[in-house]
């Protein structure tokens, strides 16, 4: 019993550590292996009168348009509806798809329909960065909203003007595969950084047991398909995904001012300094005062007569020494006996680094 104690306390003491380490999967992509963005114009059509006005032309024009190539003639001057709505659709293709595959598209009204909810998108082709067609995009829309009224009153919940389409996008192109026939590959950091670059190299090196890997600069890291893994890119990639490597990550504290919300990192230190705070608080108010003359009375006048209500108070501020070295929890702590609200302690943070004594990058967005 004894021993099975010192052995789950061991275990315990060692989780820290193993919780640092990070695949590799989740702080690089493969360079070219990526999302692209995709884009469309199209009309949603079915909505109970909730689609644009005959102020909008565009989706007038459009609508002729989608019927002329249906071999039906109209004129344009006849159509006045309020069941169309134009939209943008947009798409993001994943990598590696394939013909056939289907992925979700996004819809939003471009002009003032009130609502998009339980329309059907007419098949609308949607392009990458280069004008090619990637996919096809057709199906009900979905907003998981609402949007009634009368003349005196209205409801509405979520965004009626913007949904989605599950799975209604059929990719009709597929992209050039970027790791076919190749015999080096390169690894974009997340975050480039020296240290990690350095890191991941080592752990991909120990793997294989070669020099397989080398840093390019901090934000890339080069890999030779070892030969035992020609034509096998795609295992040798799976064997590189999951190996584990411990990031490094920079001093540095990061203010948001509009929402008062601080993150500190790990390993900020702050030098010997000594922090005191302290709140004053003003109160004004004005009461004037009316005064007026008695009811049937042949003489006065009403005037005003200012009053005013004046209060100081000031909070007592404690004196806290932080000592070289103190790590974010003695920082919280110090900080916290202060009685330090989150939006003081932005203002106390930009003082000790006015005063030269954090270490570390401090950054207010």
């Amino acid at each position: 019993m004894v021993k099975k104690s010192i052995y789950i306390a061991f275990l315990l003491l060692l989780l820290p550590q193993l919780a640092l380490a990070i695949r590799i999967k989740d702080i690089a992509s493969f360079d070219g292996v990526r999302d692209n963005q995709l884009i469309g114009y199209g009309l949603v059509v079915g909505l109970n009168g909730t689609g644009d006005s005959d102020q909008t032309t565009f989706p007038v024009q459009s609508l002729v348009n989608v019927l002329e190539r249906m071999g039906i003639t109209v004129n344009r001057a006849d159509i006045k509806v309020k069941n169309v709505a134009a939209v943008m659709v947009t798409a993001t293709l994943p990598p590696f798809a394939k013909q056939g595959s289907k992925m979700d598209v996004l819809v939003s009204s471009m002009g003032d329909a009130k609502s998009v909810a339980g329309g059907t998108l007419l098949m609308t082709p949607l392009k990458g960065g280069d004008g090619q067609v990637y996919a096809v995009a057709q199906g009900g829309v979905l907003t998981n909203s609402f949007s009634y009224g009368g003349q005196a009153a209205s409801a509405q919940k979520n965004h009626p003007t913007a949904g989605r389409v599950p799975d209604g996008a059929l990719v009709e192109r597929e992209l050039p595969n970027v790791l076919a026939d190749r015999i080096q590959l390169k690894l974009n950091l997340h975050q480039p950084d020296f240290t990690t670059a350095s890191r991941m190299a080592t752990a991909v090196n120990e793997k294989f047991k070669a020099r397989v890997a080398f840093c390019s600069d901090p934000g890339a890291v080069t890999l030779n398909i070892p030969d035992a893994y020609q034509g096998r890119t795609v295992e040798f990639v799976a064997e590189l995904e999951g190996l584990d490597v411990r990031p490094d990550v920079s001093a540095r504290v990061v203010l948001n001012e509009r929402t008062g919300t601080i993150v500190v990192g790990e390993n900020v230190r702050i030098s010997s300094v000594a922090v005191s705070h302290g709140n004053l608080t003003l109160y004004i108010r004005e009461t004037p005062q009316v005064s007026q003359p008695q009811p049937l009375s042949k003489t006065g006048e009403t005037k005003v007569v200012p009053r005013t209500a004046l209060k100081v108070s000031e909070e007592s501020g404690g004196l806290a020494i932080l000592r070289e070295g103190a790590n974010i929890g003695d920082v919280v702590r110090a900080l916290n006996a202060l009685g330090v609200t989150p939006r003081d302690l932005i203002g106390i943070m930009q003082a000790i680094k006015a005063a030269g004594a954090l270490q570390a990058e401090l950054t207010v967005i």
